[in-house]
């Protein structure tokens, strides 16, 4: 801790910071809400380790991590950046993430990358709902955390109330090691409740002296309940029963209780940020408290053909098994991959078997294939520094990857493994677009290709039905910045369009119609007529055709080729140009000609016979109906059903989950859900989540159903 070992902070400004073991590595999420502010956290703890000589501002667009260029603009992160820095003699990879629920894929990547998180709280703002949901996942699989309450300078800051909010939602084991110190309304330093020092940052060092009597009744508050949280987590029974007698217990011990039970999940220190202060503390705690990657349960590993793999552990000389947590590409520079190395070493020049599986349904189909590896880099924002090898436990960038995408696995081509792909949420908002020019369009289907090997939350569609090609995006910022890349990376220009949800018809009512396609026109004619019946079939019903045809008056050779036509007619639909489905035709009669009747003649007879039908019974358009599952806070339940029944659609029943959400289940019109993920993410605060599934078609209702023919 901090207090062990005030000094000892090194670090060199253009080397790449190494590591001969995975002991000397800490690999450390950043994670907290846009605007908590992760990567100005990131810039002091690089600037206290001489890594950067000066601090950025993101305002200025001048930072480590927000280096791209949409980021300058938007002034927040939407990529997973690393960054990483030397403290102790132990390397730190600080990922940095975005905090803005678009981008949860390189949220989740770097939850994937790391061996511990810190959750980055203002102390201006407080905790949101999805810094709450992350911090139940992270509690899920048993990830160390600490909390740091940035801003604390801010003169809106709060420090007590923002702590007892994290003391509230996080629940057990969150408590604070240092307090700040506030005069006249700036942060002069900080007070360690288990050193009881005052560490005075006013004149820009960190200088230790006694805290004044001032401070005896707040230490004493927060000092007994630190105590108490860490005996109550020591291996050694002994300790809290020494407490409750009053014996003093040594400093040393509690600090290693405490650090024990940091690496282990169960206990999460409070640190706090400031302008200049606070760095060190942090960097104290991550190098002793937070484990090392051998420490960390490694992910499940199988063969290729999915049997588990037992043994494989954190081990520089054992098997290759590394995984690639994000990519990038460029048009000039090629495809950089941020890979994390479980097991054994990654060196320039090896060639690697590259595994990607599982990710086929968002158009990354699954592939096996040998790669040689390219120049390996450590990556500080844009620079690339080069270095020898990648190790167990560490994270390193490998150029010119030409098949690896995110989440593929790298192996030995003799023990060619697999890992276990990271949970990664649907995409739900559908955004259907276009080339803006033929040049566009040649170059669009090879840009939109890198941007799926980038990104796994993003999933392609090319709509057969609507003739549509459809991005599916996580919200309306990820829309933005894809079409941003497409433009600005891959010059291709395209056009945002109106979304066409694939729409049916059927008949409303049972008709008979004649089907007549006589043409003499000197030579051979065509000649054929068919009578049909046609009648609706119940929901999910299909197709059936019913030959009724007795005494030859349709030649047997012609029967089929008259349902032949009436499926192509369905297919085309009659009405709108949607598919037909529900409906029984029986062919009951007809005529034949000995010479000008054939296949086609037929088919175009049946197609007629349809079209005619359309005119003498109601044609209804059916519209897709999805079973639709909302997952979302107690607070916002009332708001989401009357939001559902707005958009008719019909609430099946809700169900507890867990503590403090409820489970809604309804039926909703796809029609009605083109934008939902944009409007329940604004509904909830950012914490809702849902699910739909297809379940069937239903009636469109009249007046929507008269607009969509007249549109078409």
């Amino acid at each position: 801790m901090a207090e062990k070992n005030p000094g000892g902070h090194a670090g060199a400004a253009g080397r790449a910071p190494t590591a001969d073991s995975a002991d000397a590595i800490r690999n450390v999420v950043l994670v907290g809400h846009s605007g908590a502010g992760k990567t100005t956290l990131a810039e002091h703890l690089l600037a206290a380790t001489g890594t950067i000589q000066r601090i950025g501002r993101v305002e200025d667009g001048n930072t480590v991590s927000d280096f791209d260029e949409v980021e300058v603009r938007q002034q927040r992160s939407v990529n997973l950046a690393l960054a990483p820095l030397v403290h102790n003699g132990v390397k730190i990879n600080f990922l940095d993430t975005p905090g803005y629920a678009d981008f949860v894929g390189d949220l989740r990547a770097g939850l994937r990358a790391a061996d511990a998180a810190l959750f980055v709280v203002s102390a201006s703002e407080g905790v949101d709902g999805l810094t709450q949901m992350l911090w139940e996942e992270c509690a899920q699989v048993g990830m160390p955390r600490a909390v740091v309450i940035t801003k604390i300078d801010h003169q809106r800051a709060d420090f007590d109330e923002v702590l007892a909010t994290c003391q509230d939602v996080f629940g057990d084991g969150v408590a604070p090691l240092y307090l700040p110190v506030i005069t006249n309304g700036h942060v002069n330093g900080l007070i360690g409740l288990l050193s009881q020092k005052f560490f005075n940052y006013a004149t820009g060092t960190r200088a230790e002296k006694e805290p004044g009597p001032e401070y005896e009744a707040q230490i004493a508050e927060h000092r007994d309940s630190l105590i108490e949280g860490i005996i109550q987590e020591s291996e050694d029974e002994s300790l809290m029963e020494r407490y409750l007698s009053g014996e003093p217990i040594d400093t040393k011990i509690l600090i290693e209780d405490l650090e024990k039970a940091v690496a282990r999940g169960s206990f999460f220190p409070v640190l706090c940020s400031g302008t200049g202060i606070g760095a060190i503390e942090i960097l104290e705690i991550i190098t002793q408290g937070f484990p090392a990657p051998a420490e960390h349960p490694m992910p499940e590993i199988t063969t290729l053909d999915g049997n588990p793999v037992k043994g494989i552990t954190c081990d520089p000389d054992g098997p290759l098994v590394a995984e690639v947590v994000k990519t990038t590409s460029d048009p000039y520079v090629g495809r950089i991959s941020l890979v994390r190395v479980f097991s054994g070493t990654l060196r320039p020049d090896m060639t690697v078997h590259v595994s990607g599986h599982g990710l086929a349904d968002r158009g990354h189909e699954d592939h096996d294939v040998d790669e040689r590896i390219g120049t390996l880099t450590s990556p500080l924002g844009k620079q690339q520094r080069g270095v020898a090898k990648g190790i167990a436990g560490d994270i390193v960038a490998v150029a010119k990857l030409s098949r690896a995408e995110t989440g593929d696995t790298l192996s030995e081509v003799d023990n060619p493994l697999l890992m276990t792909s990271w949970t990664m949420p649907d995409p739900l908002l559908p955004v259907a677009i276009q080339a803006k020019s033929k040049a566009d369009e040649d170059k669009l289907s090879q840009a939109l290709g890198r941007l799926v090997a980038e990104d796994p939350t993003l999933r392609l569609e090319n709509n057969a039905e609507t003739r549509q090609l459809v991005l599916w995006c996580m919200g309306e910022a990820h829309t933005d910045v894809l079409l941003d890349r497409l433009a600005k990376r891959h010059g291709v220009e395209v056009e945002r369009i109106e979304l066409r949800v694939p729409l049916r018809e059927t008949f409303g009512g049972q008709c008979k119609a004649m089907g007549r396609n006589v043409k003499q026109t000197g030579g051979h004619g065509q000649y054929a007529i068919c009578h049909l019946e046609v009648e609706p079939l119940p929901s999910g019903g299909g197709f059936e055709f019913v030959d009724k045809i007795v005494g030859g008056v349709v030649p047997r050779q012609f029967i089929p080729s008259v349902e032949k036509g009436v499926r192509a007619q369905m297919e085309r639909g009659v009405v709108a140009g949607y598919p037909m489905v529900d409906v029984r035709v029986t062919l009951y009669d007809g005529k034949a000609h000995s010479v000008d009747s054939s296949d086609m003649a037929f088919q175009i007879a049946g197609q007629l016979a349809l079209k005619e039908a359309a005119t003498k019974v109601p044609t209804l358009l059916l519209e897709p109906v999805d079973e639709l599952a909302v997952l979302v806070a107690d607070d916002y339940v009332g708001s989401v059903m009357s939001d559902l029944s707005s958009r008719r659609g019909r609430v099946l029943g809700t169900e507890p989950v867990g503590t403090g959400r409820t489970l809604v289940k309804a039926e909703v019109p796809e029609l009605e859900l083109t934008r939902y993920a944009i409007d329940l993410r604004s509904m909830s605060h950012g914490t809702g989540t849902f699910t739909r599934t297809f379940l069937r078609y239903e009636p469109l209702p009249s007046h929507l159903a008269g607009k969509v023919t007249a549109a078409d």
